[in-house]
């Protein structure tokens, strides 16, 4: 039967990016075809921290109610207190965070609490007005784009592009567009930027507080990969909050996606909001996320491992993954990588690539190589946006085992180079 879907279904039932992405992802995962992904969030399986994680399902089993509790009891809709109290005591002890568990509310992963955060804050309000999620910094996130429950939810400003090198380039916030208006609820970044690696300097990130805190309006800062955990940032950065931000992190990238454990830090009304609508959508958070990670937190290991194992390898993997592409792409071929400051991939720019994106994106899915196509990171736009950037560019992951990242590399740039002979 052909049911009847409402703007809602319409907006969430009837396929997105993100939605193709993860469906490419499972795909390979589950071993569909000879299917090379250099496309998803997957984060790669570090040997350390997988044994990190065995030791922790064996203490958790070892312990007596250990395994009862973390699979057999509901928690509450903020997440459990003892790993709240824990987080509270480990930023109040590094940085000087003026917070307690109250500040805290855990999520069922990062991506829901941002569609929670975005349909609270923004969308058609009680008197009729309008308000919308404002991106200064565009390419932005492939997640955000569909989670709203309205329409015409997002103002997105485009990046500044400073060419940097030969075949290297970096965004640049353009603080002179950045001017809120009261139809604005709040300021969004990603710090590493998703898709591009970029890593918005302490300054820049200060300069977008003081423009919030001048509206009125909360600065989210979307910090699945950055800093302190799991610190996926080759650069040094410094931690900031206050209760003007709401900043989220994950333990998808330290290596725990599976358990779907986001955290939100934000003024408690937020918390007690995020709590609330917790309730309603799911009655309460997974738990064996929580109860991995409680102790490493509790200890400070967690930053440690973050420090002295993560960063390192994906740094390892950056850098090999750049020299993969300078010995393969053709130097007469006009491309450019995105510096490459932190996250899980390298975010490469064809100038004038004569077909579009996604047309690369099938060509190279047609040899079995999955890449994200740019045109679904530039949303928020004027509709009549003409830019060819937007048709110009491919997320390219590195967290898959060293051969499979460099034979696919290798056809990502035989495809390339065939696409400007053929033009």
């Amino acid at each position: 039967m052909d049911w009847e879907l409402s703007k809602f279904g319409e907006n969430l039932c009837e396929g997105s990016g993100i939605g193709e992405l993860m469906d490419d992802l499972g795909e390979a995962l589950a071993g569909g075809g000879d299917v090379k992904m250099l496309g998803g969030g997957q984060p790669a399986h570090i040997p350390e921290m997988d044994e990190v994680w065995r030791r922790r399902m064996e203490e958790i089993l070892a312990e007596p109610g250990g395994m009862e509790r973390a699979l057999g009891n509901y928690d509450v809709p903020a997440g459990n207190e003892a790993f709240r109290v824990a987080l509270a005591n480990l930023f109040k002890e590094e940085f000087g965070w003026e917070v307690t568990a109250e500040n805290f509310a855990v999520t069922m992963g990062g991506q829901t609490a941002f569609f929670m955060l975005f349909n609270a804050l923004a969308g058609r309000f009680a008197d009729g007005r309008r308000k919308k999620i404002l991106l200064p910094l565009l390419p932005e996130y492939i997640g955000y784009s569909d989670q709203a429950v309205g329409e015409d939810f997002f103002e997105a400003i485009p990046a500044r592009i400073e060419k940097t090198g030969p075949h290297e380039f970096k965004y640049h916030v353009d603080f002179d567009a950045v001017d809120p208006g009261d139809d604005i609820a709040a300021i969004c970044v990603s710090r590493p930027t998703n898709p591009s690696g970029n890593v918005l300097t302490d300054d820049e990130i200060e300069h977008l507080r003081e423009i919030a805190r001048e509206k009125g309006i909360p600065l989210i800062v979307d910090n699945a990969y950055g800093a302190p955990f799991p610190n996926v940032i080759f650069s040094e950065v410094k931690p900031v909050w206050d209760e003007g931000m709401i900043l989220t992190l994950s333990l998808s990238k330290i290596g725990l996606p599976g358990t779907r454990t986001g955290i939100v830090i934000a003024d408690k009304k937020i918390c007690r909001a995020l709590s609330s609508m917790t309730s309603i959508v799911g009655l309460a958070n997974p738990n064996l996320g929580q109860e991995i990670m409680r102790p490493l937190v509790e200890s400070g290991e967690v930053l440690r491992l973050s420090r002295e194992v993560v960063r390192p390898f994906y740094e390892v993997r950056s850098q090999m993954a750049q020299r993969w592409f300078a010995k393969y792409l053709p130097d007469e071929i006009p491309y450019y990588i995105h510096r490459s400051e932190g996250a899980l991939f390298l975010w490469l720019w064809f100038e004038g690539l004569p077909i579009t994106s996604k047309e690369l994106y099938q060509r190279l899915k047609g040899r079995g190589i999955l890449v994200v196509p740019s045109e679904y990171f530039f949303f928020g736009l004027p509709e009549d946006t003409d830019w060819p950037h937007i048709r110009e560019c491919i997320r390219v992951s590195y967290t898959m085992p060293e051969e499979v990242v460099e034979e696919g590399i290798r056809i990502i740039a035989d495809e390339v180079r065939k696409a400007y002979e053929e033009a």
